[in-house]
């Protein structure tokens, strides 16, 4: 397979090869040749179909990195990591199950949490039908605290959550926007990994918050990453990953992970 625009696989997983669970117990795998072609293996066509949404193949982020290589602060992430593209669950559902995992939480917790509720699923892959047989008492028990059970549960009984896909970006963050227990980073998490959108930012997530805070100086609230996103419009949600990405590689003029650090910590004091 021939990805549109600049595609390097090797930037994604840190290895020469990719491969994920699918739904029903399937799996797929792919590598990238010299050449630039991807190699995509699967069961059947429709596992094939799915790994090529998961790996972003059809995503074209040329103009993205044209138009914001020369930026202030994404410039020279976005120069180095072209061809870097955000990774995709297979589900939708999956997606949420993330989403709602690691609200709160660090990330090696929301990790084990959410392991914990594939495992109670009996599935590598939340998929709806499997996520609705545990009750909210069962997700508490895979390390979900508080309402967040509760969230979970009825996020997948009263959402159609595939059925999102066919629902553009303002419609999926109004109708998830309603629902008690989900915020802009959850949406954030369900629009970037599930429904492979570019357009919806990680608003509220703590790498963004330690980030921005560097910047300005004093520790900052969730809200205050829309600003920081804002610029990049269309592209937000890509340019959030991709501010991580060079947050994490010291790639973001004037970010000092000190300064982030000092700035939290004063917050604490005065608290």
């Amino acid at each position: 397979m021939n990805p549109v625009g600049p595609y390097r696989l090797r930037l994604m997983t840190h290895g020469s090869a990719w491969s994920a669970p699918l739904p029903d117990a399937r799996c797929a795998t792919a590598w990238q040749r010299a050449d630039g072609t991807v190699v995509v293996r699967a069961s059947d066509d429709e596992g094939v179909e799915r790994a090529r949404f998961m790996l972003a193949l059809d995503d074209d982020t040329s103009e993205f990195h044209r138009r914001f290589a020369r930026d202030v602060l994404l410039g020279p992430t976005a120069r180095l990591m072209t061809g870097w593209r955000p990774l995709r669950l297979a589900t939708v559902t999956h997606a949420a199950v993330r989403a709602v995992s690691g609200q709160l939480v660090d990330s090696r917790r929301a990790r084990q949490i959410e392991r914990a509720i594939l495992r109670a699923c009996g599935q590598e892959v939340a998929t709806r039908p499997g996520l609705r047989r545990l009750s909210p008492a069962r997700l508490a028990g895979c390390g979900l605290a508080g309402g967040r059970s509760a969230t979970l549960a009825r996020l997948c009984r009263t959402i159609d959550l595939e059925g999102l896909r066919g629902h553009d970006s303002e419609a999926v963050a109004a109708r998830l926007g309603r629902e008690p227990g989900i915020g802009p980073w959850s949406i954030g998490v369900i629009a970037l990994e599930g429904l492979g959108r570019f357009d919806v930012g990680l608003v509220g997530d703590l790498g963004l918050i330690k980030l921005t805070s560097s910047l300005r100086g004093r520790w900052v609230e969730g809200w205050e990453t829309a600003e920081l996103l804002a610029p990049y419009g269309e592209w937000q949600g890509l340019a959030g990953e991709m501010l991580l990405l060079g947050w994490s590689r010291g790639l973001v003029p004037a970010a000092d992970p000190d300064v982030a650090r000092r700035t939290r910590l004063r917050t604490r004091r005065a608290a």
